[in-house]
């Protein structure tokens, strides 16, 4: 009886102690690998202005009627915007290519002729 509660008591005690050594773990010492980012590509997109206000504009596609887009403004461009409504701003059916980031609905840069206001 005696042997068995020492075994059993050695086995706890060896058991604790290799517990309590540190663990040296997977660490890291090398240096970070640094990815390039890729710049979203330009996309251009032509049409008839359909609304335009100061907040955003809204343009039918030339090559396909049913494609209506809704782009708001970059704040460059917000402030041209702003200047095209105070002279009488884009009417319906007025032609502008319109630059924007692939997968984004912000303008970044409008091209077109406002017609006179009515």
């Amino acid at each position: 009886m005696l042997w068995a509660g020492t075994g059993a008591a050695l086995l706890v005690a060896a058991t604790l102690a290799v517990a309590a050594l540190p663990a040296g773990g997977q660490v890291d010492t090398s240096k970070p690998i640094r990815i390039k980012t890729l710049k979203p590509k330009r996309v251009t997109f032509e049409g008839e202005v359909m609304h335009a206000n100061p907040i955003a504009i809204t343009v039918r596609s030339q090559e396909n009627e049913l494609l209506i887009r809704t782009f708001g403004y970059s704040p460059k461009v917000r402030e041209e915007m702003q200047k095209i409504i105070n002279r009488g701003g884009y009417q319906y059916g007025d032609k502008v290519r319109i630059q924007y980031e692939e997968g984004s609905d912000v303008a970044l840069r409008i091209k077109g002729k406002p017609s006179k206001p009515i």
